[in-house]
């Protein structure tokens, strides 16, 4: 296949790095609309709180006001740390174009830094989206157009540069102590094929010394709600699937993977309660019994960050692992992707979006955005339709905030009478969210010393507990936080220690709740 890669090189400006973006998913023949809306919705959504961003943004994209930049970062914020939409799509049907594409999104990511007055902030997301964009090539076993024999690759160009951004906004000078020397960095290869983004030493030469990416074992899904090594749950994270040539996960694999996530205890029970109560149907068809009509459709309500995406990617493993499904893939939606701009065309967008899950789990996340007008009804009158018409190999989970969730299914005879199991996903406790910080903080190679611990569970204690709290959102906010005031306050040790680099002290949280938010 001939390569559409941009050319390894500088950070690109926003413009180009979203003209690279269009050309690589025009190879892939993915909507030119829907490809340019994704591009500008990520930029937005990292770059929303640099000062100046929005005008940058208009004039990189054409855009003219602020509403249009406010409007794509808010439906671009979950891909701060998931695959996009479109590049999940591409992993899932193991397209060839889906590692070009996730490396014009790294260079999307790359190109938000230089957005307004950038700031750790924003760098830190850009990161962690880069990463979150290159890790679902790896997840999908997809290959990067550059070849498996090339020495690098515009994932690496894309991940340098922002560390490299870190480097000229936090550092003030020219030395390189983040990233070495550019002899250095050209000698850094990234194996997108080899490489698990979200593990320590998955970047050579960053981190322990002589780290090497992880490669042995399939690894569980991010969930940033489980033992220390994993990451905050809530924000749609893609789980590094086996690749083709391997055997996919067993019932008892995702099952343990599921026990191993923290809190969530009756979540967990429900689910072996589905479970069971499947298997056992399974087996009775399979005698050739008579069944009762089991729906298989869930409801998770929950406030954010409270897991209900990670539980419904390893629902759809275990769906497949059950013979009920037959990819067990989780597609991922909200109503800006299932809602179009005139009636009529609603339904063909929304029978588009059910197409690309058949054969696994449609996730539609607060889906009581689609009450209360015609077009959000359109959606649902097609979506009652789908799962009629692909009941035996599609599930869907609609998910959202408690209260509104129940009024939402209620309301509509269609919905109620195939959604009869509701799964709450509580609020996290302290000592939960402090092992969530802790062990996304030791996946990213970072230690939390007893001071820094001890200051996050200062922060928690005077944090108000409304329906917007985080959950493990909130944790890996205060942990990106940490980690941009930790670079600054390296800034003028020129050769820091092992330590120094993987240290982060109490003052790197910085003051208590009101403190932060007052700054």
């Amino acid at each position: 296949m001939t390569s559409v890669v941009p050319p390894v090189g500088p950070v690109p400006s926003l413009a180009q790095a979203l003209s690279d973006l269009d050309r690589i998913g025009s190879a892939a023949r993915l909507d030119p609309a829907a490809v340019r809306a994704e591009g500008e919705a990520l930029a937005a959504a990292l770059a929303e709180s640099a000062k100046g961003a929005p005008a940058d943004w208009s004039k990189q994209t054409g855009r003219s006001g602020m509403e249009p930049f406010f409007d794509a970062a808010s439906r671009g914020r979950r891909w701060r740390s998931s695959p996009t939409t479109l590049l999940a799509q591409l992993a899932a049907a193991g397209s060839p174009h889906a590692g070009p594409y996730a490396q014009a999104l790294a260079a999307v990511s790359a190109a938000a830094c230089r957005l307004g007055e950038s700031s750790a902030r924003v760098v830190g997301n850009a990161s962690l989206a880069a990463s979150a964009q290159l890790a679902a090539v790896r997840s999908s076993g997809s290959e990067s157009a550059a070849g498996p024999g090339a020495t690098d690759d515009f994932g690496t160009s894309a991940m340098l540069g922002v560390l490299e951004l870190i480097r000229d906004q936090l550092a003030g000078s020219p030395a390189r102590q983040l990233i070495g020397t550019r002899a250095q960095q050209s000698a850094v290869h990234l194996e997108l094929s080899d490489a698990d983004f979200g593990l320590p030493g998955a970047f050579p030469g960053i981190g322990p010394t002589g780290a090497a990416p992880q490669t042995s074992q399939p690894q569980a899904p991010s969930t940033g709600m489980g033992p220390a090594g994993t990451e905050p749950a809530g924000d749609g994270r893609t789980e590094p699937e086996v690749s083709a040539e391997a055997a996919p996960p067993t019932l008892t694999e995702l099952l343990a993977e599921l026990d191993a996530l923290t809190g969530l205890a009756e979540v967990k029970a429900e689910i072996h309660r589905q479970v069971a109560v499947l298997r056992v149907e399974a087996l009775r068809s399979q005698a050739g019994l008579r069944s009762a009509t089991i729906t298989r459709h869930l409801v998770f309500v929950g406030n954010p960050g409270t897991g209900k995406t990670t539980v419904a990617r390893l629902v759809g493993g275990i769906y497949r692992a059950l013979g009920l499904l037959s990819k067990g893939q989780l597609v991922e939606v909200d109503r800006s992707e299932l809602v179009a701009g005139y009636l009529g065309q609603t339904a063909i967008k929304t029978a588009e979006v059910v197409s690309s899950a058949v054969g696994g789990v449609l996730f539609i996340d607060e889906a009581y955005s689609l009450a209360g007008d015609q077009y959000g009804q359109e959606s649902v009158d097609t979506l009652v339709k789908e799962m009629e018409d692909r009941r035996e190999d599609l599930v869907m989970i609609v998910a959202g905030y408690p209260a509104p969730m129940v009024e939402f299914v209620a309301q509509n005879p269609g919905l109620a009478s195939r959604f009869r199991t509701t799964i709450e996903f509580a609020d996290y406790s302290d000592d939960e969210l402090a092992d969530i910080f802790t062990g996304l903080a030791a996946r990213t190679d970072y230690d939390i010393t007893p001071d820094c611990l001890t200051r996050f569970r200062s922060i928690l204690a005077s944090t108000p507990r409304g329906p917007s709290f985080g959950n493990g959102r909130f944790a890996r906010n205060q942990l990106e936080a940490a980690i941009g005031r930790h670079a600054w306050r390296l800034r003028d040790i020129a050769a820091p220690t092992v330590s120094q680099l993987r240290d982060l002290h109490a003052e790197d949280l910085g003051g208590s709740a009101a403190e932060q938010a007052a700054t």
